[in-house]
Order: C-alpha cells, then structure tokens, then sequence
C-alpha cells in the first residue's frame, strides 16, 4: 500500500493524535489507579502514526479476513491499545473510565473480550512469535495482502523466545511481519540492556536476516517513511527500531527511574501539559470485506488395526493425522523437528503445504500454532512430551486467549527406556490438566489413538494427546468408540474387591494384574481412565462404592497426573475408598522400559503388591 507524503496538516494531526492517546492513557491509568502510562506515552507516535496512516483494519469487521493484525506484545501499555480504540471510534472515551475495573472489557493487559485483540499478551516475549505465525499464515495458507504489526518493548529483546521468532520469520522470508521496538531505555527497575543503542538492536536483528530501520520514535514524518519502507521492502520480516523517552510529554515523569507501572502522581497537570483533551477521530482505512473461507469437511475414515496386533500409538497418531488431513482442510501440523519421533511425518508426506516445521523451538512451535488458530485454522503440534515444559507459558496464555490448539506429546514416562530422564515426560498431565478449559488423553493402543486424534478436533480449547514411544498390544476392535470424558471398563463383577486404574502404558501391566489377582482369589475391576481431563467421574465413583479400594498406576510423577484426576473425581462422594496411588517416586536413569517399570514400581507386579496391601488392611 503506498502512500502520499506527509503534509504539514498531516504533520499537525499526527502530533495532536499522538497527544491525545497520550492524554487517554494517562486519564485511564489515573481512573484505575493503576496501570502502565510511562510505557505508553513513549509509543504514543508510533502508535499514531500507524493508526491514521498505515494499519488497514475495518472496527465493525472485526473478522474480516482481510484486517491487518496488531500485536501488543508489550501488552502492559495496554491504556494506549485502549486510546487508540477510542481514536478509532471503536469504543466511547467514557469506557475508559472503567480500564481495569471489575466487568471490565479494559483489562490491565489485553484480552479478546476486546474483538479487536487477536490474543492475550502481558507475558513478555510472545506477541513477535505470534505475529510470526499470523504472518506465515497470510503468505503460505491464505494468500492474503494483509499486514501484521508487531508492538515490542526494548526489555523483552532479552527473552529468548523473542529470537526464536526473529530466526523463524527471517528463515520464512515473512514480508508482511514488521515489529515495532519501542526502544525507551527503561525498564521496570532500571535501564534495559543496550539502553538507547538502537544500533545493537539493529545488528542483531540484521545478522539474523531482518531489514531494520532506525528512527527518533517521535518524529511522525520518519516514523511515516519507516512504516512505507517496510510495506514496501519484500526481502523478508522488518523491524523499525524507534528511540523514544519513557513518560514522553510530560516532565514529572519523561525518562524517569521508578515511574513504571504507577499513575502519574498528578494527571490533572499531565494533561494541561500535554494540551488538554480532545477528541479526534480517524477514520481507520478498512480493506474491502472478504468472506472467510469455511474449511471443507468431508466423512473422516480413521485408521483400523487389528486387535492383538502390536502397533505404537505414536504411530497410530500420525497415521490418523494423514487420513485427517484429507477430510479437514483446515488442519494444520506443526512438529518441533522431531516429525520422525512424533510420527507427524506422515502427515508431511501426504499434505506438505499443511506442515510447518518449526525445527528445535518449542515455544516458537507453540506460537505459530496460536498465529495459525487466529487465522481460523486448526493446528496440531507436537513434539516430546518432556519439551512441552519449555513451552508452557505459551500454551499457558494461548489458554487465556481462549485459542483452539491441538497438541501432543510423544515419548511419555520412563517407558521411553534408554534415553534416560532428560527425555521422559513425568510431568506433563499435570501441566495441561491444569489448563484453564483444557482436555487431556491418553490413549493405550492404535484404536483407541486414532479415535482420540479424531474427536480432539471436535473440541475446543487446549487439548492434549499423550502418546507411547513403544508397540503395545491392540486391546480393543475397530467398532469401539471412545468419548472424550468417558472410560472403559475392562474387567467387572459383583464381586470385585479393589479397582485398578490404568491409562496409556499402564493399562496392560494393570490387565495382567488382575489376571494374578484372580489367580489368587481375588476379582479386581480395572478401568482404562483414557480421559484424563475431563474424566469419568461417574464410574470412577461407582467402583469406589463397589469395591472399596482403589489403586491407580501411572508413568508420571504421583503430583497432578491420573491418580490425582481420580481423588478430585472422588471428592464428594458419599463413602471415600482407600487409595492407593502409584506414580514414579525415584529419579529413573537408562534401562529398558520392562526395567524401567519395574524400577519405578508401576509394572504388573507392584500393582498386585498394592492391591493385596489394601485388601490386607
């Protein structure tokens, strides 16, 4: 999009609109006796002149395919995101009164209860990554001119996710993405890395691949020619690094130590400085509507294996992942350069320009999936289960988003074997279980995998898959279904004394101890709790009621994973069973995974030692 110069009436109103977000910001943060104005007083140009002259964006169309994107990555100065919706005409200047109050659609950072906010920020590090995957989602999957803009801080440049999305977006040539440092020297307790040397920034970001622009952030005629620059340069991703005063406009506070994150300590003398209130309203330049597209949704035949066959349900995954791909066109896989382990190779090979390799970054892994999601596709990640962790607060805050993402974790528990610790995951239920609305599975064979992968793309939320390195066994036929929330209820009488649960890798170990138990005498009901979040709660508390004693195996440390699920759904219940959880107490090291159950105590044997310590008490 080009654009005619800069007059001296442009000139004029860009300053006397970069007054009044300033003016706005202050009025909000002084109303909610709290917020961030320093921080966006000194991107109130920036901001202004993107605005009134660059960003494409129609405020009644919030989901026309066709809007840029706008990122606050620096999501605190969330007062001046705030005055530029007033600006706009989006929201009334009254609203701000109530920024940060209890009801509020103001919060202290962004959220989508605003539908102009594309994603939660306030985590600093996130909203390049993200913007990176909005970017690569616009050039690759939906062939639209849109652009997206990037707010960054100078103090989140030290967040090593940011340089994930910084060799990401210049390794995918990404034209539309330009990021937008507010480069204002000052941090929450001091001065910022490379204070004000933009050229640092500059080198750094250049060695990586970017085209950079350096400009005084208040001045709206070289921020004007910086943002043409960028629109026009075509080599891949840029970044216009602006030197800008914290506090900018007003002297109590313009480049001041401790001022951050406080009102300013007289608002009414704020805004006399800054000119006094106004009300100026631009006219926001909305590309011509596009319809979204709709993804084309055809009968989905899932993969069939044959009971008794021994099948790894990391296979199983990817193989379902391919026939998905065929039916969903909307589905998207992204693999952290694991494609071979996690078995999502097998979609790559049937559907390449749905693949996204992310190489070994996981929370840029993570972020492209959130980009991918805002755009309206349906991304599925995965790497192992145990680098999941790294991508947490990710997955974390794409939670808050209320962001739809599919991911999975291969290589789970000790079971893996030989690798040793560094790559077992041995937390991961708990971190997801632990999601705001999130769903958490673990399947224990082909079956019950393949109809899993299928009906999380039926859900909402983070859902999450946790697959097995290893073949297992085929238990249940092609004709089985297996609903999220449910269970299954492998071994059962009138007679049963305890009740084995089992998920994923343990389900057979608890099978074959029933099969001793009943050997000795003893009916043992075992229930296959695949649905980890949400889980069966009902039946969990039908056998408790029945048997009396309850023992659960997992390959997962005891805090948060399956035997926790089960005692939050027998909280409440009118008679509470004994309990008896079985988990990986010990730090395992190499071994093969029929040592490494045994080591850990959560193999056949040590379920049957449990189950006759509860029966003997």
């Amino acid at each position: 999009m080009s654009h005619s110069p800069v007059t001296a009436s442009d000139h004029d109103l860009l300053t006397a609109l970069g007054r009044q977000l300033r003016v706005d910001a202050v009025l909000a943060a002084d109303a909610a006796s709290s917020g961030h104005p320093t921080s966006s007083l000194s991107a109130a140009d920036l901001m202004a002149v993107l605005l009134a002259r660059h960003l494409r964006y129609d405020f009644e169309a919030s989901q026309n395919p066709a809007n840029d994107h706008l990122i606050f990555s620096k999501g605190h100065a969330s007062p001046l995101l705030y005055a530029m919706y007033v600006a706009a005409g989006a929201i009334s200047p009254e609203e701000l009164r109530w920024y940060r109050s209890s009801g509020s659609r103001l919060q202290g950072h962004p959220t989508p209860a605003l539908p102009w906010v594309d994603v939660a920020t306030g985590s600093l590090g996130q909203g390049l990554g993200i913007g990176a995957g909005i970017a690569w989602s616009g050039l690759r999957l939906d062939k639209r001119d849109f652009r997206v803009w990037v707010l960054c801080g100078d103090g989140e440049l030290a967040e090593g996710s940011v340089w994930e999305a910084v060799e990401f977006a210049a390794h995918e040539r990404l034209r539309n993405l330009t990021a937008v440092i507010d480069v204002n020297r000052l941090g929450q307790r001091g001065p910022t890395r490379h204070g004000w040397d933009t050229g640092a920034y500059a080198r750094r970001l250049g060695a990586f691949g970017w085209h950079t622009i350096e400009v005084d952030g208040h001045d709206t005629d070289a921020i004007d020619a910086a943002y043409t620059e960028a629109a026009a340069h075509t080599g891949g991703p840029t970044a216009v690094l602006a030197r800008t005063r914290k506090g900018s406009g007003v002297r109590a506070v313009e480049d001041a130590e401790g001022a951050h994150g406080k009102p300013l300590p007289d608002a009414a003398e704020a805004v006399a400085e800054l000119g006094g209130r106004r009300a100026i309203r631009v006219q926001v330049e909305a590309p011509e509507y596009e319809q979204p597209s709709r993804p084309d949704l055809r009968s989905l035949a899932i993969p069939v294996y044959e009971r008794g066959d021994q099948v790894a349900p990391r296979t199983a995954f990817g193989q379902a992942l391919a026939a998905l791909g065929h039916v969903r066109s909307d589905l998207v896989v992204l693999d952290a350069e694991v494609a071979d382990s996690t078995r999502t190779g097998y979609f790559e090979a049937e559907h390449p320009e749905r693949f996204v390799e992310c190489h070994i970054a996981e929370q840029q892994l993570t972020a492209t999936a959130v980009g991918l999601a805002v755009r309206g596709w349906l991304p599925f990640a995965a790497t192992f289960a145990a680098f999941w962790s790294r991508a947490y607060d990710f997955v974390r805050m794409a939670s808050i988003s209320g962001v739809d993402l599919c991911l999975a974790g291969s290589h789970a528990g000790v079971s893996i074997g030989e690798d040793g610790p560094s790559q077992m995951g041995l937390e991961d239920l708990a971190l997801f279980r632990a999601l705001w609305r999130s769903t958490v599975l673990y399947p224990c064979d082909a079956n019950q995998t393949a109809h899993l992968v299928a009906a999380m793309t039926e859900h909402s939320g983070i859902r999450y898959l946790r697959t097995t390195r290893g073949e297992m066994p085929v238990l249940y036929g092609p004709e089985e279904t297996f609903p999220v929330g449910g269970s299954k209820v492998l071994r059962s009488s009138a007679t049963d004394e305890v009740t084995i649960v089992a998920a994923g890798i343990t389900v057979p170990e608890a099978l074959r101890a029933a099969d001793v138990l009943a050997d000795s005498g003893v009916d043992a009901r075992v229930i296959d709790l695949y649905s980890v979040k949400p889980c069966d709660a009902a039946t969990l508390r039908r056998a408790a009621a029945d048997t009396g004693r309850v023992v659960t195996v997992e390959d997962h440390w005891p805090q948060g994973g399956l035997g926790d699920a089960v005692l939050d759904a027998l909280t409440g219940a009118l008679a509470m069973p004994s309990v008896l959880k079985l988990g990986v107490l010990a730090l395992p090291g190499s071994a093969t995974p029929a040592e490494q159950l045994r080591h850990a105590g959560i193999d056949a044997d040590s379920v049957v030692e449990a189950a006759r310590e509860l029966l003997s008490g």
